[in-house]
């Protein structure tokens, strides 16, 4: 196997030199990568390398990116103006750098106006076009008709 340290000579040695080794310098021996050929083992303070190994993992999941989902509400009766002032807040939404989920959501009886839902999330679709692209197109779910649209770049 392949040791290797701080203060060490790199070098090819068996498992018993390496132990040796990393008792003699008071560390132990971590095994690194395991499919190299040979595998590679560094001899070094393990709670030291957990804890950066840790702090790598933590500095890596802070820089994924999050995304967040905001959601717009209707129902198949909305008018003019309730839409515009949805239309509205759901532009600056992706302006912001969200994904909208719009749905139009079915009370008891409404649901025999699904055309009419469905038109609504069509319009909605072409008003908001500039902004952001449909991810999604409307489709029934239960109670829902449920259209997603994420955010131009």
């Amino acid at each position: 196997m392949r040791v290797v340290g701080e203060n060490l000579e790199p070098g090819i040695l068996s498992i018993r030199e390496a132990l040796q080794v990393a008792k003699d310098l008071e560390l132990d021996l971590v095994e690194i990568s395991p499919t190299a050929n040979p595998p590679v083992c560094r001899v070094t303070n393990y709670k030291k390398f957990l804890y950066e190994l840790k702090k790598k993992q933590k500095e890596i999941k802070a820089k994924a990116a999050k995304i967040v989902v905001k959601e717009i509400r209707f129902g198949p009766n909305t008018d003019e103006h309730d839409f515009n002032f949805k239309l509205k807040h759901a532009i600056k939404f992706l302006q912001e750098g969200a994904k909208v989920k719009a749905d139009v959501f079915f009370k008891g009886r409404t649901i025999l106006y699904k055309e009419k839902g469905e038109m609504i999330l069509l319009k909605f679709a072409q008003e908001i076009g500039e902004y952001g692209k449909i991810e999604q197109l409307p489709k029934l779910e239960g109670k829902r008709m449920i259209m997603l649209i994420s955010p131009k770049k």
